[in-house]
């Protein structure tokens, strides 16, 4: 279990991710390593090279037959989407690492499993994002009622089947319980 966190820590420290990124599109983006946007630079420029010898060929005959609108859409939007497919995968191993989940194996389903269903099973099955004990800093799992490292309680549990009780709640969901009093959210 220690070891567990010792590496995230690491990890997480080493690419300044602990704290989640609470600013939206643009901060989820910043995760992203380089090696991941110089691949979909290589894929736009692909594209691009390939529509411009392959599909737009330059001889008189084949000029006529499509608008120039038509050319300069399919130029853009093309190259842009093959880009943002080789984002994907990036994206999952940033994520997938920052989480303290397996980024290996969520990086090759997003991208061996046809269609974007890997992305799409990745963003559903992902863990959240750990947070620190306000006692110690130790990362632990969202879902731990106490801190493994000082015991810190983390949230509040029923006293009858020890589950997770959430805020506002007046009793336990599980069993019935009173709480004593109402759930207080705990401070992260």
């Amino acid at each position: 279990m220690s070891s567990w966190n010792d590496n995230l820590s690491q990890k997480v420290e080493r690419i300044s991710l602990a704290q989640p990124a609470s600013g939206g599109f643009w901060e989820n983006v910043a995760i992203i390593r380089p090696v991941a946007w110089v691949i979909a630079a290589l894929g736009f420029i692909g594209m691009e090279a390939m529509l411009f010898f392959l599909a737009f060929p330059s001889d008189a005959h084949s000029r006529n037959h499509m608008q120039l609108g038509v050319k300069i859409f399919l130029s853009v939007i093309g190259p842009l989407f093959a880009a943002v497919l080789c984002l994907f995968p990036g994206y999952v191993y940033a994520d997938a690492k920052r989480r303290g989940m397996r980024a290996g194996m969520w990086t090759l389903l997003a991208i061996f499993v046809p269609y974007l269903i890997g992305v799409i099973l990745y963003f559903l099955l992902r863990e959240p994002l750990p947070t620190a004990c306000p006692k110690c800093g130790f990362l632990a799992r969202r879902r731990f009622a106490f801190c493994p490292q000082c015991s810190t309680p983390l949230n509040r549990v029923c006293a009858t089947c020890s589950r997770s009780l959430e805020p506002g709640w007046s009793a336990c969901a599980y069993c019935g319980t009173p709480v004593a009093g109402p759930v207080a959210a705990v401070s992260r």
